[in-house]
């Protein structure tokens, strides 16, 4: 190899994105210029980008090992008569754009609060679930992102869509959900509107969503609790002997010491007393009840009327 080779071939540039992983997006070559002799290195799941003064040259989706020069340039749409001299090289910007479509997980960012009768802020509730998108645009990709960043990744994409995303959960929830069940029974239809409402969002800077699914809504805690004691107590049916119970063991239990859990069992126990007073003086009411007369109301043998007396006015008969 002569001295003028040697020199050729240091100059000369490898274009690749060796280290491509699951979790970026797309990446900027950050070389400062393609010389004679440059070659592309391009591998499965990437696509690569000429842009030229900011214009996109452009795209090359089949993997290989290309010759800039004899195999690239030639396709380039303002470049194609471009010529390589020992001095010239070519300032030309390559994003690798990672073709596979992405999963993004999410969760609110702060509770949504649910309309319901009788809270005036709503019920909080909190979502949890995952979306999908990859790159739908690769020029407005540059022009929005590209330009500024070298790299980008699904974390960066997290970070821009968290505010928005709770805001479209707020629209579609309250839309569609209503209540608990009716969330959990228009899910599909719910995402499918957040998943068109962030579409629009992802087109303004090159992307797109493709799918997007919420896996689990959930009340608070405490709320959950109240929901699982009410349904419980509709299961027991008898209201009045559910409430009895629960006051029993209360009482039992005992709630901490506190004044107002004191009061609370004595005003159950004055309830239960209550009950059973009322329950006894019924029973003593009924066995003061005068017995009903056995007399009857005419006499057997002659038919005449009795008025009550033990016999008969008319004939003598015994009648009781």
């Amino acid at each position: 190899m002569g001295l003028f080779d040697f020199v050729k071939k240091q100059f000369a540039s490898v274009v690749e994105w060796p280290d491509m992983d699951d979790s970026t997006i797309f990446y900027k070559w950050s070389g400062s210029e393609l010389k004679k002799g440059s070659r592309l290195i391009l591998r499965p799941g990437q696509d690569a980008v000429f842009f030229y003064q900011g214009k996109c040259e452009g795209i090359f989706t089949e993997e290989g090992d290309y010759d800039i020069q004899s195999q690239i340039i030639p396709f380039l749409s303002t470049l194609a008569g471009f010529k390589f001299g020992f001095d010239t090289g070519l300032r030309a910007e390559i994003m690798f754009v990672n073709t596979r479509e992405f999963t993004v997980n999410w969760g609110t960012k702060n509770a949504i609060n649910l309309p319901m009768a009788g809270l005036p802020g709503g019920m909080p509730i909190r979502a949890f679930g995952s979306f999908i998108c990859k790159v739908g645009d690769y020029t407005l990709l540059y022009e929005k992102v590209a330009g500024v960043s070298s790299r980008y990744t699904i974390d960066d994409i997290r970070q821009r869509i968290d505010s928005i995303h709770d805001s479209l959960l707020m629209k579609w929830i309250t839309k569609e959900g209503k209540d608990m069940f009716n969330i959990q029974a228009n899910g599909y239809d719910i995402s499918a509107g957040i998943a068109d409402d962030l579409n629009a969002e992802f087109e303004r800077f090159g992307m797109c969503v493709t799918n997007h699914m919420i896996q689990n809504v959930s009340y608070p805690d405490n709320v959950r609790e109240m929901q699982e004691k009410a349904a419980g107590a509709a299961m027991v049916g008898d209201v009045t002997h559910y409430t009895q119970v629960q006051m029993a063991n209360s009482m039992t239990e005992g709630n901490g010491g506190s004044a107002a859990a004191t009061a609370a069992q004595m005003a159950m126990g004055m309830s239960m007393g209550q009950q059973m007073v009322n329950n006894m003086n019924a029973q003593n009411a009924q066995n003061a009840a005068p017995a009903a007369s056995s007399v009857p109301n005419f006499c057997p043998n002659c038919g005449a009327a009795t008025n009550g007396a033990n016999f008969c006015p008319n004939c003598g008969q015994k009648l009781v």
